[in-house]
This record gives C-alpha cells, structure tokens and sequence, in this order.
C-alpha cells in the first residue's frame, strides 16, 4: 500500500508562498485547494488561477482536488445559483487536471429531521453526478455536521440513490466523531466500497474537538489497518483545523501542519503503510 499524501495548503496560510515551503518541507507533493489569499476557490479569477498554476508548475506540486463549497448552502437556498459556481468548479478542475471534487449534501434546519427533504436533496445530487459524469469529473461527498449526509446510513443513501462512478465518498473521521458515530465500527463498514478519499482529521467524542490523527476517538489506526489490507492507494488529505475550524474552512499555521504531517505519518508507519 502506497497511498499519496496531500493536504488543505489553506490550513496553513492564506499566503501561497508559505503554504508550498510547508509542503516542501514535508515532502507533500499535492495539495487540495479550497482557498487562497482569503478567497475560496470559486471565487478565483483567471488571472489568480494562472498565477496559482505557475507556482505549483514551479514548485513540481500538483492539486490532488478542488476543495469546493458546494453542496455547503442550506436546503432552502437557491440552487440555481448555485449550479453556476458549481459550473466554475468544473472549470478549475479541468484546468489544473484533477477529476475530484469535494462537495456536501446541503445543510438541514437544525429543528426538522433529515428525512423531511431527502427527495429535494437526492434531486439535487443527482443533477450534480449527471454534470459530473458528462464532464468526466468525480464528485466526493464528505461527511459534514448539519447537512443531509452527516451519518453513515444517509450518506450510503445518497451514493445508492445516485449510483454513479462518478459519484464517491470523501471519509472524514473527525466530522463521524463529531455527529456521534464510531467511524470505523460504525460508518466504515458502510461506505467502505465507495471510499476514494479519506481526510485525515481526528476527534473527540467528549467534546468534539479536533486532535492530531491517532491522538482521539476517531479510530483512524484500525482503519489504515483496513485500508492497508484492502489495497487502498488514493488520496490521504491532511485536514487538522488544530486552531480553528469554521464552517467554510479550517486553520493549524504552519507548526501545527507539521505537528499533523508527523501524526499522520507515524500512523501510517505503524500498519506498514508506505506513502509518496
């Protein structure tokens, strides 16, 4: 098992210079781009993508996915609006040639249960795959606190229900933790065959904070061991929100993005896992 390393850079620094010197310091040679010098990535204009284009190229870094907000509105936004940046998330994609993209199954009012608007969001999601498998790109629901999919069993509703290749699961610990569900006992059994990318994130079961990988209760050593034995080779990305963690973003500073490259590391050492 030769799995390949990457990260959220913004995590470290809204500053690309300093997010690619972390990276080269780690020997981090993708990242997973969300936001850059305070802008999300959707809001990037060409001008910005070329110059972020050129310094990965200078620096022999790749992006690994787009980080994107989609999916992260509430159920009663308006999505048509929201198709049109979900439009200039394709876009990005293709041209800094990754096929992942990170989206949510829309945030539910906190007073009325999931399942009053799965019809609305299964409607939704399946408009997001038929885009996503006409342009070639695959969508990775992850795991979030307050939207449709923030349990095992409704996000394995929604990768049933849409049932596309192009259609996957972004596995997030910290974010299962956090909802009150054992990820490894619990959701991984679930959503094992739709795994293509895991977000390396830990949690505390006792008050939801996030810890170094292998440092809470999200059970992230017994599932490198599953991944370790069930040939896995794609994506860990390093997410550790070790000083704040927001709703449209994270943030560690550059100590504390090592502090989590190392945990993550140790972890992977500990199953026999390599990684590049």
């Amino acid at each position: 098992m030769i799995v390949k390393l990457t990260g959220f850079a913004d995590e470290i620094s809204p500053e690309m210079d300093l997010q690619l010197s972390v990276l080269e310091s780690e020997d981090i040679h993708f990242l997973e781009l969300r936001s850059l010098w305070g802008k999300n990535v959707v809001h990037l204009n060409d001008q910005e993508l070329r110059k972020v284009k050129g310094e990965l190229r200078s620096k022999g870094i790749k992006v690994s996915a787009i980080g994107s907000p989609i999916g992260k509105i509430g159920i009663h936004d308006d999505f048509e609006k929201h198709l049109k940046e979900f439009d200039r998330i394709i876009h990005t994609a293709h041209y800094f040639n990754t096929r992942f993209i990170r989206i949510f199954s829309f945030f539910i009012p906190e007073s009325e249960h999931p399942s009053i608007y799965r019809d609305e969001v299964i409607g939704r999601m399946k408009i997001l795959v038929k885009r996503a498998e006409e342009e070639g790109v695959i969508l990775l629901h992850e795991n979030e606190k307050g939207i449709y999919g923030s349990d095992a069993e409704r996000c394995l509703d929604l990768l049933t229900a849409c049932q596309s290749p192009n259609f996957r699961a972004a596995f997030d610990p910290a974010n299962f933790v956090q909802c009150g569900v054992k990820p490894f006992t619990e959701a991984y059994p679930l959503l094992e065959k739709y795994i293509k990318y895991v977000h390396v994130k830990d949690a505390l079961f006792s008050n939801g904070m996030v810890v170094p990988a292998g440092k809470g209760d999200g059970q992230l050593e017994d599932m490198y061991k599953a991944l370790y034995e069930s040939g896995y080779t794609g994506f860990m990305s390093l997410e550790p929100h070790l000083a704040a963690d927001g709703t449209f973003s994270g943030f560690s500073g550059p100590e504390l993005f090592r502090v989590a490259s190392k945990s993550l590391k140790e972890l992977l050492y500990s199953v026999g896992a390599e990684w590049k």
